[in-house]
């Protein structure tokens, strides 16, 4: 066996206790936030709860799951997100292929296109004029269009396609296969780790979205869950909250428990996080090898 120095023990002692340090600070505010939602409203007032829930209650998602907008914005933003990474998966990999073939006419101008709108972007208000001139406000395509293309997505799929076996584009071609079927049938079943890589991302971000809906929507039936997330934070205050929730003015508190607004407002964060943290381990054995092969090879 190799014996190891000293130094190196000691940097491994080291790099374990940073670690563990950053494992500690990223997973207490997590422990805590589950712990105030199902604890009872005296002991959070209180400030006594840390890691570990005080008067253990579950009435806070009870409360929660009373609000019919609770649903639609679950319903909302799995559409958002399916819909958003779908249609970014498919565009992306459309424009990005043709960027790997030899003598493609339109290759270098396309380039240098995706170029300019990685430095330069229209801002804010130009955009909302351009989604009002498109007629998508306050529709459900205004969530899922906007993102179909990035310019940075594009060059790391060229990237990752590029390294796709030539011999095998070259075997379906004389087989009489064209482009669409070698892009479907064999580039694209080849990239599953970068498809899956990208996939993760794309749930994520729509997930996680808030603001887009803030600007472009009206109608509180299109909120993701994000934004209602946003309204329990922020928007109402406790005697609002304690007095009803949502659009149905069901009353929070009428079972006479000692809740506390902070309690539910932990809930809804539980509640909107639980998806992609449920999610996220089946992704994750791609996620570096996606990552590093698209942005390293070639």
């Amino acid at each position: 066996m190799r014996k190891i120095s000293f130094g190196s023990r000691v940097f491994d002692a080291f790099n374990i206790f940073i670690m563990l340090l950053i494992l500690v600070v990223v997973l207490y505010p997590i422990l805590n936030i589950i712990a105030t939602s199902f604890s009872s409203g005296k002991y959070i007032a209180a400030g006594s709860v840390t890691i570990w829930p005080k008067g253990f209650t579950v009435q806070a998602y009870a409360d929660v799951f009373k609000d019919s907008l609770i649903y639609k914005g679950y319903l909302n933003s799995i559409l958002y997100a399916v819909g958003s990474t779908g249609i970014m998966l498919l565009f992306t990999s459309l424009l990005a292929y043709p960027l790997t073939i030899p003598g493609f006419a339109g290759k270098k101008f396309i380039t240098i296109f995706l170029m300019i709108t990685m430095f330069f972007s229209g801002g804010l208000i130009p955009t909302y004029l351009l989604m009002r001139s498109l007629h998508l406000l306050d529709t459900v395509w205004v969530m899922i269009l906007p993102g179909a293309v990035g310019a940075y997505n594009v060059f790391l799929f060229r990237t990752f396609f590029s390294n796709v076996p030539a011999e095998l584009k070259e075997s379906a071609v004389m087989d009489g296969a064209n482009d669409v079927v070698v892009l479907f049938r064999i580039v694209l079943p080849l990239s599953k780790a970068l498809l899956a890589t990208f996939a993760l991302f794309g749930l994520v971000g729509s997930w996680n979205s808030w603001f887009e809906a803030l600007i472009y929507l009206k109608d509180q039936d299109k909120y993701p869950l994000q934004m209602i997330l946003r309204n329990y934070l922020f928007a109402l205050d406790t005697n609002a909250i304690q007095g009803r929730v949502g659009a149905g003015n069901v009353a929070i508190n009428s079972s006479g428990s000692s809740l506390d607004p902070k309690a539910i407002r932990m809930s809804v964060i539980i509640i909107t996080m639980f998806p992609i943290m449920a999610i996220y381990p089946f992704f994750q054995k791609h996620f570096t090898k996606g990552v590093l092969v698209g942005a390293i090879k070639g």
